[in-house]
């Protein structure tokens, strides 16, 4: 399993802020207002962030602590998974929440900061995500075991595989 690319994550933010900035030019032509995240967002976004550091942590003992229990591999796994998709979901909302404050920062009338504090809050709760997902996904890297390494040369005087 590869690590979470830059790139990817990217492409999520752009994807979100695009949805968002879409998502209200339709609500306010529409005559509706325009949308506002709930706060309980940026907190759950920070609690799925902690809770993958939690799932993480006995698997980075495993592999600093030589007299830890072993952790099974499919665990690291699911749990890496767990992670790499926690990233890029806290790039998509955060890209989102990034897309509405951009709509109302294009009116002609801004409006205080106090009416978007929501938006200001979920895109720091989608970064801390993002952060802490990646510290994650990075503690659940398990070294190569020693039987199962292999060059990437070629050893002199072997033919070559074809």
């Amino acid at each position: 399993m590869k690590r979470t690319s830059t790139v990817t994550l990217v492409v999520c933010a752009v994807i979100g802020a695009v949805a968002g900035l879409f998502l209200d030019l339709a609500r306010t032509s529409a005559g509706q207002p325009s949308f506002v995240p709930s706060l309980m967002l940026p907190i759950l976004l920070v609690l799925l962030g902690l809770a993958c550091l939690a799932f993480a942590l006995p698997i980075r003992r495993s592999v600093r602590d030589p007299k830890a229990p072993r952790v099974s591999p499919f665990r690291a796994v699911r749990i890496a998974a767990l992670a790499k998709a926690s990233s890029m979901l806290g790039c998509l909302v955060g890209g989102f929440a990034l897309g509405l404050i951009g709509f109302v920062l294009t009116r002609p009338v801004v409006p205080g900061i106090g009416s978007w504090q929501e938006a200001i809050a979920t895109v720091i709760g989608g970064v801390t995500l993002v952060i802490l997902a990646l510290v994650a996904e990075h503690m659940c890297t398990l070294p190569k075991d020693p039987d199962e390494r292999e060059s990437d040369a070629a050893s002199p005087g072997a033919e070559p595989e074809f």
